[in-house]
């Protein structure tokens, strides 16, 4: 069984200070990917703490985990519990609502046409945390330290992290799985590339008078996308609305009922009458990238590397093919921390990180200008996956789980 406490065991390695605890490695963050990180290194025999204090926040934001990620949850023993509080998203359709002069016909998506009953399952974020974190104390050479890490310096063989309130926990390799204002990666001068959009998102979850029939919707809009995602039972969906900031935050003020008649007009009255069913959130759209996302004995994982807007469900997951891809780097490993596996690990995450980012800023962008040529690439682009087949299918394969550098657990 994982232990809940302040570390104190004794390492064995030659020079080991004797009264610090050692560790393999020590993953820094408590979210999702964090503990997917923790559990994939533990699950193989790897000697892992998890620093960070467990403490999710409901704020009606919901993750559509993608076959890939599923895949790693199942090899972790966690899938079992949370499958019951996911929907699966067995259609995805795509509706030009821009007003532009070219206006492609809807575009549909059926992971069926893959051979998948799936492209993925929605879930509640705290509930996919929650479920993890149990997971978590049942796993053997994993000690959850529930204590936000202070600071981190560097000896020859190891990294230490000062732990707020006293304390200290030693490890061949830290792991920041500490979110977008890293503390680690601004500690470590690691280089970060950010930017801003204009907008907000609105984060909620809905009850409806008609069935979701397992289909999520995504009105493409010229403020951005307006996203409409499956839970379970048929009658509940969450939303993703991303507006124009100041439209954002006129939105959030409303009262329950007035919101949810502004979201059943937006939707088209597809799902039928609304009702406000959850907490609400309202998240600034911002991106943030960092080209190379290993330093001294350091690793990123989740948004310590790479942040971009919740459109298209791929940066949870791009996160959890962090913690595996981290979990293959490491396996067999003498050192976790050794520049070989860093330059490994590094090596296998910049294209799929890059790619992703591209594209979901390609797609932002594009919604938020009223430029013709635009207009006409993205209604040509989104016409051709509507009508060519093979295409259709590529594009599929890759948004689900990318072909190049499949992390071990993730594969089918």
């Amino acid at each position: 069984m994982s232990q809940t406490a302040d570390p104190n065991p004794r390492g064995t390695d030659q020079g080991h200070h004797p009264d610090e605890p050692l560790y393999d490695v020590a993953v820094v963050g408590a979210g999702a990917v964090g503990l997917a990180a923790a559990l994939a290194l533990a699950r193989d025999g790897v000697r892992t703490a998890l620093v960070g204090r467990h403490a999710p926040v409901a704020d009606g934001r919901t993750v559509a985990l993608l076959d890939g990620s599923v895949r790693l949850l199942r090899a972790l023993g966690a899938w079992e519990a949370l499958e019951p509080q996911a929907a699966p998203l067995a259609e995805m359709h795509l509706i030009d609502d821009t007003g532009s002069l070219f206006r492609p016909p809807p575009a549909r998506f059926v992971a069926r046409e893959i051979g998948l009953d799936a492209f993925g399952w929605n879930i509640e974020n705290a509930r996919l945390v929650e479920a993890l974190r149990a997971r978590a104390r049942e796993i053997p050479d994993l000690t959850l330290i529930e204590h936000d890490a202070a600071g981190r310096t560097l000896a020859e063989d190891r990294a230490v992290l000062a732990l707020e309130g006293g304390g200290s926990v030693a490890a061949r390799l830290v792991v920041a799985a500490d979110g977008g204002g890293s503390p680690l990666r601004e500690a470590a001068g690691l280089t970060a590339r950010r930017w801003t959009y204009p907008q907000k998102a609105l984060t909620t979850i809905l009850a409806h008078t008609r069935d979701h029939r397992e289909v999520s919707t995504e009105f493409h809009t010229r403020e951005g996308p307006f996203t409409l995602v499956p839970l379970p039972g048929g009658r509940r969906s969450s939303l993703v609305w991303v507006s124009a900031e100041a439209r954002a935050e006129r939105l959030a003020a409303l009262n329950d009922a007035t919101l949810a008649a502004a979201i059943e007009r937006q939707a088209q009255s597809m799902l039928g009458a609304m009702r406000i069913d959850g907490p609400r959130g309202l998240v600034p759209m911002r991106g943030l990238s960092v080209p190379r996302p290993v330093g001294p004995r350091l690793a990123l994982v989740g948004e310590a590397a790479h942040v971009f807007p919740p459109i298209g469900a791929q940066g949870l997951n791009l996160g959890i093919r962090d913690a595996a891809a981290l979990r293959d780097a490491v396996a067999g490993a003498r050192d976790a921390g050794a520049d070989a596996v860093l330059s490994g690990f590094a090596r296998g995450r910049a294209l799929d990180a890059r790619l992703r980012t591209g594209a979901v800023d390609t797609l932002n962008r594009s919604l938020l200008t009223a430029f013709l040529p635009s207009d006409l690439a993205r209604g040509a682009g989104l016409l051709a996956l509507s009508t060519i087949a093979p295409l259709r299918r590529l594009v599929m394969r890759e948004g689900v789980t990318p072909r190049l550098g499949t992390p071990t657990l993730m594969r089918g």
